[in-house]
């Protein structure tokens, strides 16, 4: 089977044959290509979509993914910004072992398909010629012939007609005698030109047609071998990522199945856990033991002072709401967390402070080290003085020393915060886990009553200096069997909500516009009012949002 014997005929055809050979090529080039950029363009959609989901730096939602599900979903966004890399690979891939090569074949192709039907072209201007200088010789070798008869022919006229003379006859004879002569050089010439052409006919398509059309053909072998190659080069790489990306898919097996649910609950436990244990039973109050006394048992004075206890007893729960009011009061005053997170339930706050402490103690140790830095280097200096001045480290290393003992004193308070709330969380009086929804633990008052209990600096802002000396002093029991014997504070006016307040955080209390309340500790500045509705509710509202009316008597006092 060959081009050359079996279309020897189709030189045209062949042409159009062959470029519709290597446009085919280019389209494949071109589905490549734009398979690359498909590729390209789901790796990049990938990465995005990864990096859109992983947690911000520094920021709340960084610290929800301490959850096993969450450290699993962050896995899963990893192993899939690996699959987008393994998408990334098929596009360069493809690219230098497909597009890139075949791309340079095809010029190749162009130019040695050029070449073949430029020597087809050659062959058959070549023939064309023989051809056209054949049909010249027969031209003339039939034109001669005639020629020659016609003046054969003339002759034997001549010689027959006695009028003519001689010599006109023997002008006839070599006349025809010559035409003879060129018609039989004619017929050498048109002889030796047929076998000529002859020849080259039988060169040309017998040899030198077959030799290129066998050229024309072997290059559309190869063409089409080029493109089987191409293929299984696309699915190869295909295949060589396949078993990266299986690895990814196992990676986000594997960190589903690293999800543990009873650890999440755990973290859960440890994330809000308050420290506080649940209230215990509430104890039997009888309010009918004063009224069994007899006015003559008492005097005047000794009944009023022995009236505190009923006062105590009504006024108990609330007289043990004062100090959370207060702390809340100035949170919300301050608008910042304090320093020793007494905003936060016992084992919250046990947590930040061992984690300040933790800090401090990296801190302390980072400097320590460039103390012991700046000290060799000053022994250095000391020993080779041309590489430096030791004085000149003096005052580096004395900023350093003073920036470590800052810390250290620091830390102590925080240590002494840590110890305090440590020693406090075991032991827990009734009254305490009662009031365990009130974070009371973190700053239990004094033994004074509520208005000695705060303290006011001169800018009229509250301290818990006095507060937070007395949990060291004092102990939960302590301070509950003591607290019992304070009064409720007395009304010193009423005041009138002049809008309405949603009092949401703990010691405010909501009032609603037009509402009538007393009041039981006006404004030390500080912009809040102590308020009471009834012997139950009592808390503090914005000044601003109420009309005071206070009595005289607490005007002149």
């Amino acid at each position: 089977m060959s081009w050359g014997t079996e279309l020897w005929d189709q030189f045209d055809n062949l042409e159009k044959h062959t470029q519709w050979g290597i446009d085919t090529l280019e389209k494949c080039i071109k589905f490549v290509k734009e398979r690359t950029e498909i590729e390209l363009s789901y790796a990049k959609q990938l990465r995005n979509l990864s990096k859109k989901y992983q947690p911000k730096k520094n920021s709340k939602e960084e610290e929800e993914y301490k959850y096993t599900s969450c450290k699993a979903f962050i896995s899963t966004l990893n192993e899939m910004n690996d699959y987008a890399g393994q998408h990334e690979v098929i596009s360069e891939n493809m690219a230098s072992q497909i597009i890139v090569d075949l791309a340079r074949y095809v010029q190749e192709l162009k130019q040695e398909r050029k070449s073949n039907f430029h020597d087809g072209r050659k062959a058959q201007q070549h023939i064309e010629t023989c051809w056209k200088q054949l049909e010249s010789s027969k031209r003339r070798f039939e034109r001669d012939c005639k020629e020659a008869d016609r003046a054969q022919q003339y002759f034997e006229k001549m010689d027959a007609d006695i009028n003519v003379t001689k010599a006109d006859v023997e002008k006839a004879r070599q006349q025809a005698q010559i035409r003879h002569q060129m018609a039989e050089d004619s017929k050498a010439d048109y002889s030796s030109i047929l076998q000529k052409f002859n020849h080259e006919q039988h060169e040309y398509y017998h040899t030198h047609i077959p030799n290129i059309f066998q050229k024309i053909q072997e290059m559309e072998e190869r063409r089409i071998v080029r493109i089987g190659e191409s293929m299984k080069t696309y699915a190869e790489v295909d295949r060589q990522v396949i078993p990266i990306i299986g690895k990814c898919l196992d990676g986000i097996v594997k960190a589903a199945e690293s999800i543990d649910q009873k650890n999440d609950s755990q973290l859960v436990i440890e994330a809000y856990k308050s420290g506080f244990e649940p209230p215990g039973d509430i104890e039997f109050e009888d309010y009918t033991q004063p009224m069994k006394r007899t006015v003559s048992d008492n005097s005047l004075s000794n009944s009023r002072g022995e009236g505190k206890p009923d006062l105590k007893f009504g006024g108990k729960s609330k007289g043990k709401l004062w100090p959370f009011i207060k702390k809340n009061k100035l949170s919300l005053k301050l608008g910042a967390t304090p320093e020793d997170f007494s905003n936060l339930p016992p084992e919250q706050r046990r947590k930040k402070l061992q984690q300040k402490v933790d800090e401090l103690s990296k801190e302390i140790q980072k400097e320590m080290d460039q103390r012991d830095a700046i000290t060799k280097m000053k022994d250095v200096y000391l020993k080779n003085p041309q590489m430096g001045d030791p004085a000149s480290l003096d005052h580096k290393l004395a900023e350093v020393s003073q920036n470590i003992e800052k810390l250290r004193l620091e830390t102590q308070k925080f240590e002494a915060w840590l110890a305090e709330v440590e020693g406090r969380l075991p032991a827990r009086s009734e009254q305490a886990r009662r009031q365990s929804g009130l974070y009371d633990s973190q700053n239990p008052p004094t033994v004074n009553n509520c208005a000695q209990d705060r303290e006011s600096s001169p800018d009229g802002s509250y301290t818990e200096e006095q507060s937070q000396e007395s949990e060291v002093k004092v102990l939960a029991t302590d301070f509950d069997d003591e607290f019992d014997d304070e009064e409720p504070l007395p009304a010193i006016g009423t005041c009138k909500a002049l809008y309405t307040f949603e009092g949401q955080n703990e010691g405010t209390i909501s009032v609603v516009e037009g509402e009538t309340l007393y009041v039981i500790e006006e404004d030390k500045g500080d912009g809040w009012t102590r308020i009471r509705r009834n012997e139950d509710e009592e808390g503090y509202v914005p000044t601003s949002y109420v009309e005071v009316c206070l009595d005289k008597n607490a005007k002149d006092s």
